[in-house]
């Protein structure tokens, strides 16, 4: 059997400048999660990243999601936001990239994150073997959506507690990033600073109350 070619990925300062202008947006783990992280990180790149350098793959940090795990990421972002008829799923904007920068940048707000997302992943991965005897991103949508399902009950069953905050982190991830994208943007009617409608100026009847003309 022939090795799948390995997914495309996002130019690397563009995916960095993302995850930058997101954190503001995304709310961020708690400092109990960060302190259960544990491990040694990276400097990364200081307070004033150059975003004119055009990065590749392990340059300022090393990526952390392994071909296989990207294939599972990109699979659970289709599940969590998928492509309609006018807008596109949140894989083909690039969030699977950008959670990958997420996890492997080096700083004390993502550390939390980059265990609870690893094991996640290796879980649900493990979950479906399973149930359906192949990989989560080789499964069926129904099939997904079922074990998504678990996860997002309103009150999950005692063995899926912590694959449900997996779940959850996962799923706010990706929402916060895909709804920073200009796609994601325009999927909710965002129009950020443009105007919304044209101004011609004030009322002759203001002006002449105010003696201009």
């Amino acid at each position: 059997m022939s090795t799948p070619e390995p997914l495309p990925r996002m130019d690397r300062r563009v995916a960095i400048q993302w995850m930058l202008t997101a954190s503001a947006t995304i709310i961020l783990p708690d400092a109990a999660l960060r302190a259960a992280a544990g491990d040694t990180r990276p400097k990364g790149y200081g307070p004033d990243p150059s975003m004119v350098k055009i990065y590749k793959p392990g340059d300022v940090w090393p990526l952390t999601l392994s071909e296989p795990q990207r294939l599972t990421a990109r699979a659970l972002c289709e599940v969590i936001i998928p492509a309609d008829d006018t807008s596109p799923g949140a894989s083909a904007v690039g969030v699977p990239d950008f959670i990958d920068e997420w996890i492997s940048s080096p700083y004390p707000a993502q550390e939390g994150d980059r265990r609870l997302l690893l094991e996640g992943l290796g879980w649900i991965d493990e979950e479906a073997q399973r149930r359906f005897q192949k990989t989560f991103a080789g499964l069926t949508l129904e099939q997904q959506t079922a074990i998504c399902s678990d996860l997002a009950a309103a009150k999950p069953r005692p063995e899926h507690k912590k694959p449900a905050a997996f779940f959850k982190r996962y799923r706010d991830l990706t929402a916060g990033g895909y709804y920073t994208t200009p796609e994601g943007m325009k999927a909710i009617g965002y129009v950020g600073n443009a105007p919304s409608a044209t101004f011609d100026g004030p009322p002759v009847e203001a002006l002449k109350h105010v003696g201009l003309i």
